[in-house]
Order: C-alpha cells, then structure tokens, then sequence
C-alpha cells in the first residue's frame, strides 16, 4: 500500500502559541505535515531556499520582513508555491495588500480548525479562499457597487456568467457544458475577460468580482 502523499506546510509567524496551535491542527489530517516553522519573513526565505514547500500559512505583521513583503518573494520566485495567509488584520489597507501580492487565500486568526482545514486543502487544490469578513472588505473597499452601466469596464452577459463560473471553480470543459457551448468558445472567453480586466490570473480575477459585485462570495 502507497503512502499517502503530504502537502509540504510552512508556518510563519512571530508568536510561538500560534506556531504551535496552528501546527496542532495540522498534525491531525493525514494529507497535511508541517514540514518547517519560521517567526518572520526572512527566516522563512532561508527555508524556502533549501526545502520543498507546496504551502506557506503566514501572518502578516511580522519583524524583519512581514507576510507582504514574503508573499511577494514567494509569487515572484517560488511560483508554484500556494500561500495562505492567517491573520488577526482585517483592515482595508493589509487586506488590499495581500490580495495584490497575489496570495490565494486570507483567513482570520478567528477561524475555527474545520474552515482551517477547509482553506488549506482548496487552496492547494488550486482554488482560492477568503473568510466571509475578509470578502465582505473587498467588496466595501471597491468604488463599484453595482453590475451594469456602472462597471467602468464593459463586459457582456456571456462573459458575466462566465466570470461566476471561473470563481465556482469550474474548468472550461465545466463552463462549456453547462452554458452549452464549446470548450473554444469558453477559453475565448476567458482571454478576452483578463485582458478586459487586467488581472494576471484566476487570483486577480476573484478579486475584480468580489470588488465589482458580480458574485457576492465566494
């Protein structure tokens, strides 16, 4: 019999109760090890360059070098790495800040060990995944309210459903077969949609919708 292969975690963050109560509810999902720990940003840097990591979970105020600053070094250099960030802070301006250094997820330090779980096994799954407060910040935080004649981008019906789909997390051979049209026509789509909203990927587009009202959550 296999053995079952484990998501490679790294925790980062300065408070060692926290270390250790995160590190707790890892330890008990058999997909999930903590493979390393570090107190800031740099101490995580020096790890990621000598260790596989498929996950780093950080904080984000942090000395040194804080959960921004690392989550940038990640997407810059470790591009396949997932990062999720768990956080006490939830105003506008540290929110805003993760979700444009591209991290796929942000939870906060009250989130019980089942929506803990939940997060990190999506977002190595390659979704995306943000506490209901922190969507509900995004979407406060957007000078758009509405759909519509509102939008300062023009976007057709077509592409409004596609856009809910993409954040449901539907493949475009999903999309095509529920919209009933072809795999093609999807991914022509789905061009045209990040080029009209000028997001770099599936993280950035998740944030235009939340920031322009087309879905509500996520």
């Amino acid at each position: 019999m296999k053995g079952v292969i484990k998501t490679r975690i790294l925790l980062v963050d300065d408070h060692e109760l926290v270390l250790k109560g995160i590190k707790s509810i890892i330890e008990n999902e058999l997909n999930l090890e903590v493979l390393a720990e570090a107190k800031n940003g740099l101490e995580a840097i020096s790890i990621l360059q000598n260790t596989t990591i498929d996950l780093v979970l950080t904080d984000v105020k942090m000395p040194l070098m804080n959960g921004i600053e690392l989550t940038k070094y990640v997407k810059s250099n470790y591009p396949n790495t997932k990062v999720l960030v768990l956080s006490l802070f939830k105003d506008r301006e540290y929110v805003s800040s993760i979700i444009d250094s591209e991290a796929e997820g942000y939870l906060l330090k009250n989130a019980d060990k089942d929506e803990i779980i939940f997060a990190i096994n999506h977002v190595i799954n390659d979704g995306t995944f943000y506490s209901q407060e922190i969507v509900d910040i995004l979407k406060s935080n957007s000078t758009v309210r509405h759909l519509g004649l509102s939008l300062p981008i023009i976007l057709s019906k077509r592409e409004i459903e596609i856009i809910k789909l993409i954040c449901l997390e539907f493949s475009s051979n999903e999309i095509a077969d529920k919209l009933f049209i072809s795999k093609a026509t999807v991914d022509v789509h789905r061009k045209n949609i990040i080029q009209k909203s000028g997001v770099k990927n599936i993280v950035g587009l998740v944030r235009f919708a939340v920031q322009n009202g087309i879905v509500n959550e996520l």
